[in-house]
């Protein structure tokens, strides 16, 4: 090989790096991160300073040079070398034919079957009939393209293969080994299955909670490959609930390999679902248009689209892997601050709002009012509400806040500021448990500066609270018609200056007169448009949004983007502590007679069945079984409820209001119960299986007791926690900020766990792990840079990317 003059600077750069690359016997070490990173680089400059030199001709689509063997580099570097030289400029690429003498099979044409496109039903696919569907539909994979982004849940490392006696303790692993034999076990006071595996070199047991079924699945003598992490157990070493995978002899790896682990459902197998998602990666990857602009894929140092696909499924390396995951993971972030900061920009540059007077003397009063004086930290969350409000640009903030920190309190003031300025206010709550809740708290705080008028249970009359007589209103679904009508009337008329109630008030029929402010409580459980919907009842309201799940700034950039942040980081004094104790299996008795002790007492107590992760339907059964042991088995003398996610919303609520009203003792429940819910006399939260529970989810139990004046207590009860769980056991045992747990939180957990995203009416979080700040932050920034220069997307180059935004945002709203 030989460089000639003339050449541009990156051409010149790429002719040195393929002489090194020759000179390193053709092993992939002449660039870091290999010759395949340069390249795109390469290409992109190359077709941007306009050189004839045909992209394709270099690299065609779908080419790899870290996948040749050595004569096939060997043959490319040098036909590429000649070509870039000037030596053989018409002489076509050894990578996009199968020249003499190859090892390597000439790359087949695909040809896409006429009228079949990205968006074409999965049945479009050879191998995937109208009975097969419904399964894949399942897991949310209906056409062509929910099949590129059905990522696997993990890969299975082979480069990280061990023998028996060559796993290590607290390390992920791969075991290729023989079934010796599988039951089924009782671990914990549950059934589950073990396997007992062995190769030349030893034995090892490994164990599955919840899954007796597998036993049967493990024939003697079937091979078996195991991942995970390795604990031990009585002195002995143990795989507790590893990823598994029956192979056959056509399928046993080799030592490179990263095997994709796709989610399963009844009627799907790993083998059958690899090789459909293979298929439709090598026909559809390399057709789905890179809606990402060149310069923002350049400056960000990101894979392109159709590679990222690849590689997210099948990829070559760790190092490829963490590439593409990373580009998939830029891409959910961008399109959702596409989106998000659009909608704020919308909201900000419509239609003038009304920007309220601030009355300091109503302010007086209502503080003198409250049953307790505001803390640091409220009066901070206030001043930076009242500041918005006070503005013709409407206001759109969140409020986060611990369980009992007092937002409804901060909320209220506000509501009051409206009303002042003769603006209607409304407060959604997700249940009508909580609206009640919100009615009779905001009713009490308001009676106390003066004596309302009762003309109905959903209705208030306050006539001396404001210079003009001051009315609120409960507006539920469950209202009669009449009642329910006269309510409507009056916010009509503007009579009405602040009702309280569920999703009734994004209903038809429901008008407001003026309405100035709108309070959402508990955002997650709506979804943007729900928020959006209400907004739309007004000109243009302001808008706060409240939250008891403790949110990390990450977190909150993701999911409210289009929302200025306040915190209530202090609860207030008088707060009592819940006492918190992790026990294990042998003092599960204890945990039963300490419960019994405080029903006694004349208190009631929580129990939250464990987390079954298979679907909704398994959970049901489960807790439906339990309910049924501790009825009859252990607390037959007691009032027991039950309540789980395949309940209809009418019974969780009946169910809901006969544990608030005393009628029950213990409320058995699935991980369901109500966010916020406020039952004083409750004092004992006992969570079964609790290391499988994230921590926020453990605190959001824990805050469901301690809301009275009685001493109250969480007992944390787990069988055989992994390593992690423990961890997080001792975290929440020890710790009360709700902040700092969200914070762990992330940090254990890492991908979008934290809460349901498709609760939220935002896309779906696949790839993002939320703990990436860095990341967070460079796609918001990228979206604003972008939305500063071409607000709707309307130039021709962001034509994708304005299809892509519209789609996403799309899917996301019709999961929420």
């Amino acid at each position: 090989m030989r460089t000639t003059a003339g050449k541009s600077p990156h051409t010149e750069a790429l002719l040195k790096i393929l002489e090194l690359e020759r000179s390193k016997g053709y092993e992939d070490v002449a660039v870091v991160g290999g010759l395949d990173r340069y390249l795109r680089t390469y290409v992109r400059k190359a077709r941007d300073s306009g050189e004839s030199l045909s992209a394709s001709q270099i690299c065609p689509p779908g080419f790899s040079y870290a996948a040749l063997t050595k004569d096939r580099r060997r043959d490319w570097a040098e036909s590429t070398h000649q070509r870039l030289s000037g030596e053989h400029p018409d002489e076509p690429n050894p990578a996009a034919k199968k020249p003499p003498g190859s090892r390597i099979p000439a790359r087949r044409s695909l040809t896409v079957p006429p009228g079949v496109t990205l968006d074409s039903p999965i049945t479009a696919v050879k191998g995937i009939g109208p009975g097969m569907a419904p399964k894949y539909a399942k897991l949310g994979v209906r056409t062509i393209r929910d099949m590129l982004y059905f990522f696997p849940r993990r890969h299975i490392d082979y480069g990280n293969q061990r023998r028996v006696a060559e796993l290590e303790v607290g390390s992920e692993q791969t075991l290729v080994a023989t079934v010796w034999e599988a039951r089924q076990v009782n671990l914990g006071g549950r059934m589950g299955a073990e396997a007992t595996v062995g190769d030349q070199t030893g034995t090892i047991r490994a164990v599955w909670f919840n899954q007796p079924y597998l036993a049967q699945r493990f024939r003697t003598g079937a091979r078996l490959a195991l991942y995970g992490k390795v604990n031990v157990y009585k002195g002995n070493k143990v795989f507790e609930s590893p990823e598994w995978e029956l192979l056959e002899t056509e399928d046993l790896p080799r030592s490179d390999m990263l095997v994709p682990v796709y989610p399963l459902t009844e009627g799907l197998y790993p083998r059958s679902v690899r090789r459909l998602a293979k298929a439709v990666v090598t026909m559809w990857a390399p057709r789905l248009g890179d809606h990402l602009p060149p310069e923002v894929r350049d400056r960000c140092a990101l894979m392109p689209l159709p590679e990222a696909i690849r590689q997210a499924h099948f990829p070559e390396s760790r190092e490829n892997l963490g590439e593409a995951r990373r580009r998939l993971a830029f891409d959910e972030l961008f399109l959702i601050q596409m989106g998000v900061a659009s909608r704020k920009l919308e909201w900000q540059e419509a239609l003038a709002c009304a920007a309220f007077r601030i009355d300091h003397e109503l302010l007086r009063r209502i503080g003198e009012g409250m049953p307790f004086r505001f803390t640091a930290a409220q009066k901070r969350a206030l001043k930076e509400i009242l500041s918005d409000v006070s503005q013709t640009r409407p206001m759109s903030r969140l409020l986060q806040g611990d369980v009992g920190s007092g937002k409804t309190a901060v909320a209220t003031v506000a509501l009051m500021m409206a009303a002042a300025n003769g603006c209607q206010g409304a407060l959604m709550a997700p249940t009508e448990i909580l609206a009640e809740q919100h009615f009779n708290t905001i009713a009490s705080i308001l009676s106390r500066m003066a004596p309302p008028e009762q003309e109905s249970s959903s209705l208030l009359r306050f006539p001396s609270l404001l210079p003009h007589p001051f009315v609120m209103a409960l507006l539920t679904g469950s209202l009669k018609a009449r009642d329910k009508g006269k309510i409507q009337k009056l916010a009509g008329e503007g009579a009405v200056h602040l009702i309280i109630g569920t999703h009734a008030l994004i209903q038809k029929g429901v008008e407001f007169q003026k309405l100035g402010l709108v309070v959402v409580d508990e955002q997650h459980r709506f979804g943007v448009l729900q928020r959006s919907a209400l907004r739309q009842k007004g000109s243009n309201p302001h808008l706060l949004v409240m939250t008891a799940t403790p949110i990390p700034r990450t977190l909150a950039l993701t999911l409210y983007g289009d929302l200025d942040v306040s915190v209530i980081d202090e609860m207030p004094p008088g707060r009592v502590d819940i006492e918190t104790r992790w026990l294990g299996p042998a003092q599960r008795q204890a945990a039963y007679d300490f419960v019994r002790r405080k029903v006694r007492e004349g208190r009631q107590a929580f129990i939250i069945c464990p987390l079954v992760e298979e679907s909704e339907s398994i959970e049901a059964k489960a807790a439906v079984a339990e309910y049924k042991r501790l009825s009859e088995q252990v607390f037959p003398d007691l009032r027991l409820g039950l309540l789980h996610g395949r309940m209809s919303a009418t019974d969780k609520e009946s169910v809901m209001r006969s544990f608030k009203d005393r009628e029950l003792d213990i409320l058995v429940s699935t991980p369901v119960v109500e966010v916020g819910i406020d039952v004083p006399n409750a004092a004992v939260m006992l969570i079964e299986g609790a290391d499988r529970f994230g921590l926020s989810q453990l605190h959001q139990f824990r805050g469901r007791v301690g809301r009275g004046e009685h001493r109250s207590y969480c007992l944390l009860l787990a069988e055989s926690p992994s390593f992690e769980g423990r961890e997080r056991l001792r975290i929440i045992e020890n710790t009360r900020d709700g902040f700092l747990l969200a914070e762990e939180d992330l940090r254990l957990r890492g991908p979008g766990e934290f809460f349901g995203t498709q609760q939220s009416g935002l896309p779906d979080l696949r790839m993002a792990r939320l703990s990436d700040v860095a990341l967070m932050e460079m796609a918001r920034s990228e979206a604003m840079r972008l939305l500063e220069s071409d607000r709707g997307l309307k130039r021709p180059e962001h034509r994708l990317l304005a299809k892509e935004v519209a789609r996403v945002w799309k899917a996301g709203s019709e999961s929420g």
